[in-house]
């Protein structure tokens, strides 16, 4: 009779058990919701107990707007009025650069059209009707920062200059420059004709494209052997003309390290300029806007060794330290099979990470935070995400490490609850 009794309780608990389950599926959004579950500091040798960091050493610039960027990641290190919208001049012939080796092939042969034949100094002085291999005329480009050229190659890759400017300026979008209007192929000042949208970019956008070009771009090596070669002597077709180039960006020779860079100088946009210096490894991209006008042309060489120095000087690179699975709580999982009926169940949590590091100054601090839901629902999978580790510096999340389910965990079921509650009442061995 005793046995009778237990079973019919188990029955009722059967019951209870499956409408609560029944239950947490229909409000698993609710307990899905993420939940900031704790905000560690790593004990990093040099920052443990390291006083709040004063603000970044002020430098004297002659630029309008400065950025100096950190190669790797794209991080802001110093800026001065980084998003401001200015005309860029012949820095704009990066992004003609890196769009003629991803879309036309170095073997092409280029005809001059009276157009491109048309344009203002600086010339390669082309004549219509004339043929050259885009590859000379990307060496013209970017050495001597010939307008004809430019204009040569736009036609030649986006069918007109106008079809070019569009390839500019999705390719911007792409690599996250929403501050940038591309017009012209060659950085001359002009504005868009149907919107009167002029021709611009901010320092941040431009040292960004740069660093595409030279770390991201799937024809980085073809823009950097461009880009560092001191003189180039080329023909057209036919051998009639002949042009000798030399590269004018003095960066190269005055700077230890430097790999890359372009000049600029229109009336309106002043001297610009865009170049990158790497060493140890670790690379720093200068973009300036606006430094200086007549006479002051060599204003944009001392702020790119400030900045260079500053960056070099200031920041070290350092290995972001993973957070210690030690430290991760389990997580309450509803509706899963355990040993007793009315058991909580857990589940473990293993960390999925891979190296990371980024230049930072000697006081700034790695910040850990995970981000975890506070229940779950049964069945759990090993190796299902969960949850996220995020590593911020000055609020900023740098990396992100996933969380994952050490075990598989069943889901209760009718079965499983019935052989429980003969277990209990002694009727089934357990």
């Amino acid at each position: 009779m005793r046995a009778f009794v237990r079973i019919l309780l188990g029955m009722f608990f059967i019951s209870a058990l499956m409408m609560r389950t029944v239950y947490a599926e229909g409000t698993e959004a609710e307990n899905m919701k993420l939940k900031l579950e704790s905000e560690l500091k790593p004990e990093l040798e040099s920052e443990s107990k390291l006083e709040p960091e004063s603000k970044p050493e002020l430098l004297k610039l002659y630029a309008r707007s400065a950025v100096l960027m950190d190669g790797a990641t794209g991080r802001i290190l110093y800026e001065v009025l980084g998003n401001e919208s200015l005309p860029m001049a012949s820095t704009t012939k990066i992004m003609t650069c890196i769009l003629a080796l991803e879309n036309g092939n170095l073997e092409d042969l280029v005809e001059i059209s009276e157009y491109a034949a048309s344009q203002p100094d600086v010339q390669l002085n082309v004549r219509a009707g004339e043929q050259y291999y885009l590859k000379d005329l990307l060496y013209s480009l970017m050495l001597e920062s010939h307008n004809d050229s430019a204009v040569a190659v736009a036609e030649h890759i986006g069918g007109s200059v106008e079809g070019f400017a569009k390839m500019m300026n999705q390719k911007a979008r792409e690599i996250g420059c929403y501050d940038t209007n591309f017009v012209t192929p060659n950085g001359l000042d002009a504005a868009d004709k149907e919107t009167g949208e002029e021709h611009a970019t901010t320092a941040e956008d431009l040292a960004a494209i740069l660093r595409y070009c030279i770390a991201l771009s799937p024809k980085k090596e073809e823009f950097l052997e461009i880009t560092r070669t001191a003189s180039r002597t080329f023909s057209d077709s036919t051998g009639t003309h002949s042009a000798s180039c030399q590269n004018h960006n003095a960066l190269l020779t005055m700077m230890d390290g430097a790999l890359t860079g372009k000049t600029g100088f229109t009336g309106k946009a002043g001297y610009c300029y865009v170049g990158a210096v790497k060493r140890n490894e670790q690379t720093l991209i200068v973009a300036l806007l606006g430094c200086g006008w007549p006479p002051h042309k060599t204003y944009k060489w001392v702020d790119v060794r400030r900045l260079i120095e500053y960056g070099f000087s200031n920041y070290t690179y350092r290995e972001f330290e993973a957070l210690e699975e030690t430290q991760l709580p389990d997580v309450k999982v509803e509706g899963a099979k355990t040993a007793h009926i009315g058991e909580a169940a857990f589940v473990g949590l293993k960390l999925v990470s891979e190296p990371f590091g980024m230049l930072m100054r000697q006081q700034e601090e790695v910040k850990i935070v995970w981000k975890l839901p506070e229940i779950l629902e049964a069945p759990i999978k090993a190796g299902t995400p969960v949850g996220v580790v995020e590593y911020q510096v000055d609020g900023v999340t740098w990396k992100t490490d996933s969380l994952v389910t050490e075990d598989d965990l069943e889901k209760i079921d009718w079965r499983w609850c019935f052989e429980k509650v003969l277990q209990a009442a002694g009727l089934l061995a357990v």
